[in-house]
C-alpha cells in the first residue's frame, strides 16, 4: 500500500520533503495557508539577496573611477528595482510549484491543524473545511518576526523586514533594532542606497553568532560604510515626533534618542505553531519550538515530524531543506545519512561573512586545544583584481590537523563556504586540502593558503614569528 505523507507548511523545508517523499514513492500531500516558498522564496533570502545585488552595484559604482570608469549623474527607479525583485521571486515560486505537480504532489491552500495525530482539519482559503488523513505527518509551519515589547511598535512607520521590502521610496533616516543578521543585511542595503542608518542593540556585540574576531572588524568595516552603530542601549521605546518617528533609551552616559524616518524592528524570529492545534495530538513544545530528535526530526508522537523554524534547532533554509529530506527519508525506511551539525551560515553584508562549525570562542569554551591560521584576502590575485581585498579566511583544526571550523569575510565568501562546509562536514585534515590543486588565479586558493597556515607551510604569506 502506498505511504500517504500530510506535509504542513509549503516553505524551503516543506516543499523539499513533499519532492523527496514523491521521489520515494508516497502519496504526497502539501498544505500552505498563504504562498508555496514560505518565507524565504517571499519575504526572506530571495528577496533580499535581490536588493543586495543592487546595493552591491552601488557600491562599485562609489570606487569606480578606481577601474578607470567614470560615472556621472546615476540616480534610482524604485519602481523598476520592485518590479525587478517581484520578477525573481514570482520565477522561483512558480517554477517550485511546478515541480511540486511534476512529482504529483497535491498542493491544497488552507490553514491545517490537528483533530488527532493522523487526522487534520483544513479550512481552504475558499472558504471550505475539509479532513486530511496521513500516515505520517511533516509540521514545516516555518517562524514570524518576534515582536519586541517596547512602547510604540504598533505605530505608523515601525515595521518588520516584511514591509520594509516593499518599500516606495528610500527612508532618509532608517533606524534598526536588533544586531543578528537580518538586521546587519539590512543596514547595508539601505545604506548603500542612500540611507542615513543607525543600528541600535541592547547588548554590546553585534552579530553574536559568528566569531569574535569577524564581528570586531566588520563593525569597524561597517561604520566606514556610513552605518551607525550603538551598543548597550537600555529601555528602548519608540515615539511620535513633530518630524516623524524617534527610538529613546538610555545608556551608561544618560539618556538618547534617535530620529526615524521608519523604524525596523528586527529581533529575531519565534516558531509559528499556535494554530495548528497540537494539543489534539499530543505534540511536545517548548519555548523554543516543537520538540524534534536532531537526525530524523521525529517529535515524541510517532508518525509526526517538525523540520525548519518551527523546532527552533537552527532557523536556516538550507538547514529546513536538509531536516525535510531526513525526515522523508526516515518515514519512508531510508536512513539517512547527511549531517545536520556542519551547517554553513552566510551573511549577506559588505564584505560577505559566511561561517561553519566551531569558532575560536566555542573551542575554547568546550577546552578544546586548537590551532588557527589567517589568511588576508589582500595577499590574494582574485581579490586583488576584482577589488575587493578587504578580509581575511581563518581555519581552526585540532591538535591532529582535523578541520573543526571555517569563518570567512571578504568576496564571495558565501560561496567558498561550500568547499569548507565539505572539510567540516567530512572531518577532513589539512592533507586533504593541501593536496587538492586549487585553480588559480582564484578566490578559492586563500581557503588552501589559510588551511596550510595550519603547519606554517602557506606560500603565499610569511611565516610566523617565534616566540622568543
Amino acid at each position: 500500500m502506498q505511504k500517504k505523507i500530510v506535509v504542513i507548511g509549503g516553505g524551503i523545508g516543506g516543499y523539499v520533503a513533499a519532492i523527496r517523499g514523491a521521489q520515494l514513492g508516497a502519496s504526497v500531500t502539501l498544505i500552505e495557508r498563504h504562498k508555496i516558498g514560505g518565507t524565504c522564496l517571499n519575504y526572506g533570502c530571495i528577496p533580499t539577496k535581490t536588493l543586495y545585488r543592487n546595493a552591491e552595484l552601488l557600491h562599485t559604482l562609489s570606487h569606480i573611477e578606481d577601474f578607470g570608469i567614470k560615472v556621472d549623474n546615476y540616480s534610482f527607479d524604485v519602481e523598476k528595482i520592485q518590479a525587478r525583485k517581484d520578477e525573481v521571486v514570482n520565477t522561483l515560486v512558480g517554477g517550485i510549484e511546478q515541480v511540486l505537480k511534476a512529482n504529483g504532489v497535491t498542493i491544497i491552500d488552507g490553514t491545517a491543524s490537528f483533530i488527532d495525530k493522523k487526522t487534520l482539519k483544513v479550512v481552504k482559503n475558499d472558504g471550505e473545511t475539509i479532513q486530511v488523513t496521513g500516515d505520517d505527518i511533516i509540521i514545516a509551519s516555518g517562524s514570524t518576526t518576534q515582536i519586541p515589547p517596547f512602547a510604540g511598535v504598533d505605530l505608523p512607520g515601525v515595521i518588520t523586514s516584511k514591509e520594509l521590502l516593499e518599500f516606495k521610496s528610500i527612508p532618509e533616516k532608517l533606524v534598526i533594532i536588533g544586531g543578528g543578521v537580518i538586521a546587519m543585511e539590512f543596514a547595508g542595503i539601505f545604506a548603500a542606497m542612500g540611507s542615513d542608518v543607525s543600528v541600535l542593540i541592547r547588548s554590546d556585540r553585534f552579530l553574536r553568532e559568528v566569531d569574535t574576531e569577524i564581528s570586531k572588524r566588520f563593525g569597524a568595516m561597517l561604520k566606514k560604510k556610513g552605518v551607525n552603530l550603538y551598543k548597550s542601549i537600555e529601555n528602548m521605546a519608540i515615539v511620535e515626533t513633530e518630524n516623524g518617528l524617534a527610538v529613546t533609551g538610555n545608556t551608561t552616559k544618560g539618556p538618547v534618542e534617535f530620529p526615524a524616518t521608519n523604524v525596523l524592528l528586527s529581533t529575531g524570529r519565534v516558531p509559528v505553531y499556535k494554530y495548528l492545534n497540537l494539543e489534539a495530538a499530543g505534540v511536545e513544545v517548548t519555548k523554543k519550538g516543537i520538540v524534534a530528535d536532531h537526525h530524523t526530526f521525529a517529535t515524541n508522537v510517532d508518525h509526526i515530524y517538525a523540520i525548519g523554524d518551527v523546532n527552533g534547532i537552527i532557523m536556516l533554509a538550507h538547514a529546513a531543506s536538509h531536516q525535510g529530506i531526513a525526515a522523508a527519508e526516515h518515514i519512508m525506511g531510508i536512513e539517512h545519512k547527511g549531517n545536520h551539525d556542519a551547517v554553513p551560515n552566510c551573511i549577506f553584508v559588505f564584505p560577505e561573512i559566511a561561517t561553519v562549525g566551531l569558532s575560536e570562542d566555542e573551542a575554547n569554551e568546550r577546552g578544546i586545544e586548537i590551532k588557527k591560521s589567517k589568511f588576508m584576502f589582500g595577499a590574494n590575485g582574485k581579490a586583488l583584481s576584482i577589488g575587493e581585498p578587504e578580509g581575511f579566511i581563518k581555519v581552526i583544526s585540532d591538535m591532529n590537523d582535523d578541520i573543526l571550523g571555517v569563518h570567512i569575510m571578504g568576496p564571495h565568501a558565501s560561496d567558498l563556504i561550500a568547499e569548507a562546509t565539505l572539510a567540516v562536514a567530512n572531518k577532513m585534515t589539512v592533507d586533504h586540502i593541501a593536496n587538492t590543486i586549487h585553480a588559480h588565479p582564484t578566490l578559492a586558493e586563500s581557503f588552501a593558503e589559510a588551511t596550510l597556515g595550519l603547519r606554517g607551510e602557506a606560500i603565499h604569506m610569511a611565516p610566523p614569528k617565534l616566540k622568543k
